[in-house]
């Protein structure tokens, strides 16, 4: 009987002291003879080191490129989701090169090499000297110390009594992801359920209190990775200057928003080659959120097909400081995806083929195949927070950026870390009044 690892990629984002986010439905239950993995963060590639890896400060060797090949990944998704629908979109591209990273772990072969290739991190493997697994568990640890990020990370791994889990990919996922095993009954499966949904609410303070609806008696192996980022700015926007006003949508429809208002310096640059503004609105614990906003209506879907991490960094670097009002409206996204589909047209098939070699997850269990990677993405954006203190060099410039700018139609933006340039979330707002 053929097994199939039934992966659910969940994310939860939150920005700007919102209140908790719904953790969206529970997942779907998995079928007869089902090994089940539900993943939204966490976990990485590789093969197992032989030695433990000196603790180094980020950014280690081959960290520049672990972060640039996790942006151009997340921009390629993009542009796959863009071939479907031109709405709304928010993902994180960190998590899912996380969770395709935590199979990587218990691939073999054929199947193991399209992942990290599908990644782009087939010249980070085995040619630096820190592993692609060890770059990753490193890049965890650094995002966990940071406190005033408020990006909360976590693994957990509920695994049947009889189920035969190779020690080797348990031991490497908490040695780089700090994965908790629990062992649970899953033939008795209210009670499965309710332990996992206690373990769960536990872990995410409360944030996700009831995942599981359903239990398959059947089930052998689950693991839930999580993320949540709850974002302060560095300096709020004043709820008192919120008003409604004009989002356009298009040359024909608009809608009315709560736009927010602040006046102060920040950070901003225009590109001449894609004509678009560029401003950065800080948060603390050295994250920013990066808004792209084409100077023309219309151009925003366009200009995905030149988002590269070479570009990002060289709007940053071409950044000026000056004092300007900007008006930006809130908005909240809830997004769920099919991202098994998604990366079948980035070349990461075979993982979900009945060819599929995941040898290093289970040894006695044959025939295992990934059946689905399902990511759910919320976010929040309001005017509260803690109060804290493809263009080339030469067409992209550094300019007196006008002294107003209204974010009044649609824009991309870019949630990362300032230390390790991770890109943590990517969206697209189309329509600010809709999920």
């Amino acid at each position: 009987m053929k097994v199939v690892i039934s992966l659910l990629l969940l994310v939860l984002a939150q920005v700007c002291l919102m209140s908790s986010l719904v953790p969206g439905p529970s997942e779907a239950e998995a079928g007869p003879g089902t090994l089940r993995i539900l993943v939204p963060q966490n976990q990485l590639s590789g093969e197992e080191e032989e030695e433990e890896e000196e603790e180094k400060p980020w950014p280690a060797a081959g960290g520049w490129e672990l972060s640039q090949e996790t942006s151009n990944f997340g921009f390629s998704l993009l542009r796959t989701i863009s071939m479907r629908h031109e709405g709304n979109v928010v993902f994180s591209p960190l998590s899912l090169s996380f969770a395709m990273a935590t199979l990587m772990l218990g691939a073999a072969g054929p199947t193991h090499t399209q992942i990290l290739n599908g990644l782009g991190l087939q010249a980070l493997n085995g040619t630096q000297v820190t592993s692609v697994p060890a770059l990753f568990g490193r890049l965890r640890e650094t995002l966990s110390c940071n406190q005033e990020l408020a990006l909360t990370q976590g693994s957990l791994v509920f695994i049947h009594k009889d189920f035969d889990v190779q020690e080797t990919f348990l031991n490497l996922s908490k040695r780089y992801f700090d994965t908790e095993c629990v062992p649970v009954n899953f033939h008795n499966a209210s009670q499965a359920r309710a332990l996992m949904n206690q373990y769960i609410n536990k872990e995410t303070q409360g944030r996700i209190p009831k995942l599981f609806d359903k239990i398959n008696p059947e089930t052998k192996f689950i693991l839930v990775d999580y993320i949540l980022f709850k974002g302060k700015w560095l300096t709020p926007f004043n709820p008192v200057f919120t008003e409604d006003d004009t989002f356009r949508l298009d040359k024909y429809k608009a809608v009315k928003v709560s736009m927010m208002y602040r006046v102060g310096k920040f950070a901003s640059t225009f590109d001449k080659n894609l004509q678009c503004h560029v401003l950065k609105l800080p948060y603390r614990g050295n994250a920013t959120m990066l808004v792209v906003l084409t100077q023309k209506l219309g151009d925003h879907l366009a200009l995905e097909d030149y988002l590269t991490a070479d570009l990002v960094e060289t709007w940053l670097r071409n950044m000026k400081t000056r004092k300007m009002e900007v008006f930006f409206p809130k908005f909240k996204l809830d997004q769920k995806y099919e991202t098994h589909e998604l990366l079948k047209q980035l070349g990461i098939r075979s993982i979900f083929s009945p060819w599929a070699d995941l040898s290093e997850v289970s040894v006695t269990t044959r025939k295992l195949q990934v059946s689905k990677v399902l990511q759910k993405a919320a976010i929040e954006v309001d005017e509260k927070g803690t109060e804290a203190v493809a263009g080339t060099l030469s067409q992209i410039v550094a300019y007196s950026m006008p002294p107003i700018i209204k974010v009044d139609r649609p824009f991309h933006f870019m949630i990362y870390e300032e230390t390790s340039r991770m890109l943590l979330f990517l969206g697209r707002v189309v329509d600010p009044t809709r999920l």
